[in-house]
């Protein structure tokens, strides 16, 4: 399924009306279980700094995370890049609308990074899977970083994640360069990069998992057979939300053994 289409038409609906943008980004945090871990890890990492806090989200996509880190901790001073141009002409003139002073878009290529001991957090969220130079991208991460600094990486495991189970099976996402990491293969490069204090911890695993197929692949399955099934996906919404959400919280509660994603920290 070509997803990026997908996303370009949710471009083309959110562009330029902020109250669409920001309701989508609400939908975004609340729908997607890997927002849950994402801001529980940028939460514990504000709250053990009190000074000003410089934040890269690397290949912010719709730029979500880059506005709720810049509205809710004013001690931070954001920069969200992406290689999409149209996006980040978008994200650009939303910020200016809403008037954050602390929140700026650059369009960048992850694999050509310039940055050099500027960033206390870097996130890369839904964005390793799509990137075959790996290596140099967390070469470039590292770079960036200030010592002592933090990165917050989600991605698909190899435990099925992008929906892949076997060697025969290819991700429903085919924009996706791997269906997902193994844990010592991603620490491994890691710690070529020069990142220590690497932590791993599985996401979607039993409860997280059957959550995703009822709240995300589901809907965008249908939404890739025909456009119009948007006008279904509230009703949709309001039957299953009530035990979509409950799978979600019992999975961020319970310590996962496996599961199809990653959640990623690692510091400089």
């Amino acid at each position: 399924m070509k997803y990026e289409r997908i996303k370009s038409k949710i471009d083309k609906i959110i562009s330029g009306k902020i109250f669409l943008r920001k309701f989508f980004y609400g939908i975004l945090n609340i729908f997607l279980l890997r927002a849950w871990y994402v801001k529980r890890e940028v939460k514990n990492f504000f709250n053990s700094r009190n000074d000003k806090i410089n934040v890269l989200d690397a290949g912010c996509g719709f730029g979500q995370y880059s506005y709720l880190i810049a509205k809710r901790f004013k001690n931070s001073e954001v920069i969200g890049v992406d290689i999409n141009e149209n996006r980040i002409k978008d994200c650009e003139d939303f910020t200016r609308a809403v008037k954050i002073e602390n929140l700026r878009f650059e369009i960048a290529d992850l694999t050509k990074l310039n940055f050099s001991d500027k960033f206390d957090l870097i996130l890369a969220i839904d964005v390793m899977e799509h990137i075959k130079n790996d290596e140099t991208v967390f070469e470039n991460f590292y770079k960036a970083m200030r010592k002592n600094g933090l990165l917050i990486i989600s991605t698909p495991s190899n435990l099925g994640g992008s929906d892949v189970h076997s060697d025969e099976e290819e991700s429903f996402i085919e924009e996706h360069v791997r269906s997902g990491y193994e844990a010592d293969e991603i620490k491994s490069k890691l710690e070529k990069a020069g990142f220590k204090n690497i932590t791993l911890k599985y996401s979607y695993g039993r409860w997280g998992n059957l959550s995703w197929k009822l709240m995300v692949k589901i809907p965008i399955l249908l939404l890739g057979k025909s456009f119009i099934f948007v006008v279904l996906l509230p009703l949709y919404y309001l039957v299953i939300s009530g035990v979509g959400f409950f799978l979600m919280w019992l999975d961020t509660k319970v310590e996962n053994r496996k599961g199809t994603g990653l959640i990623v920290t690692a510091r400089k």
